[in-house]
């Protein structure tokens, strides 16, 4: 264990330096962190900041989310150091279309030849490499190569593999496809409610009273508060390890203890704190129009 956390830490440095620049970035979205088990067979694959998921069976791998394009060399190790293959790999999905998420997709697609699942309300975006975002209402050009989408999915449809299933819940608002997945996972006797969920968060410069491209924005956000309030899951992950508070639950090197994760109390309260936040801003802009 010390001799592949020392790997990583020397790997961090080399990954910082060859990093991509994007709008929003921190030092944590490229810095590697090891890989780990979560529960059952759902895997941390990601950076120390950016979540990258792997649902393992049988037949072949389900990845969420894959990152910067820096990321696909250190998801890739994650995966090899804990005994699996990236050629396994055989679903590919997203919790939304911005670059940070998704960055990574294309290459890993390419590597694997996985089928990827993506929200239809975010498809285009990644078909487009982030050329679609209701921020930039003109367009903004490639902001990462562009991805082809084998199977749009609505709310409620099930992604199922393997013996997998994952529903995937819309949870508009950060971007029109933001996606929530929630599936059920056996272990030690115990049946765990698993949500990786999609925060409501609200990046610089968007208004939530409406947008040009997006004048349905405050409903969006409205209903995203609502059903995530309503969500009811044990073990709470989302699309950022920040997010979900994973470095104050887990260290690497900690054994493996599934409950460490089970935070409903918690996610229900970020929930609120998000919640919160969007009615502040609405506040704020409505008084400034």
């Amino acid at each position: 264990m010390l001799a592949r956390t020392l790997a990583f830490l020397a790997l961090s440095a080399t990954a910082f330096c060859q990093r991509i620049p994007y709008a929003g970035e921190t030092p944590e979205w490229y810095q590697p962190f090891p890989g780990f088990r979560i529960v059952g067979n759902l895997y941390y694959v990601g950076t120390y900041d950016l979540s990258s998921y792997l649902i393992t069976t049988p037949q072949g791998h389900i990845l969420i989310n894959t990152g910067m394009p820096d990321s696909v060399a250190m998801i890739r190790a994650n995966i090899e150091s804990l005994g699996f293959k990236l050629s396994d790999i055989k679903v590919l999905t997203a919790t939304h279309s911005h670059a940070d998420h998704v960055a990574g997709m294309a290459e890993i697609k390419r590597l694997t030849n996985a089928k990827m699942y993506m929200l239809d309300a975010d498809t285009d975006a990644v078909e487009g490499g982030g050329n679609i975002d209701y921020r930039y209402p003109n367009g903004r050009g490639q902001v990462y190569t562009p991805v082809k989408v084998d199977q749009r999915v609505k709310d409620g449809d099930k992604i199922t593999f393997g013996g997998v299933e994952l529903t995937a819940h819309s949870n508009p608002g950060h971007t029109k496809g933001a996606t929530s997945f929630t599936m059920n996972i056996a272990e030690a006797g115990k049946t765990y409610r698993v949500g990786i969920v999609n925060m409501g968060s609200i990046n610089p410069g968007v208004k939530v009273s409406g947008m040009p491209a997006y004048p349905g924005i405050r409903e969006a956000y409205a209903r995203t508060f609502h059903d995530q309030s309503e969500m009811q899951i044990d073990i709470w992950l989302a699309s950022h390890a920040a997010q979900f508070n994973l470095h104050s639950k887990y260290k690497p090197g900690d054994p493996y203890d599934p409950n460490r994760f089970v935070d409903s109390d918690g996610f229900h309260a970020a929930v609120k704190r998000l919640e919160a936040t969007y009615h502040e801003h609405l506040e704020a802009e409505q008084k400034g129009n």
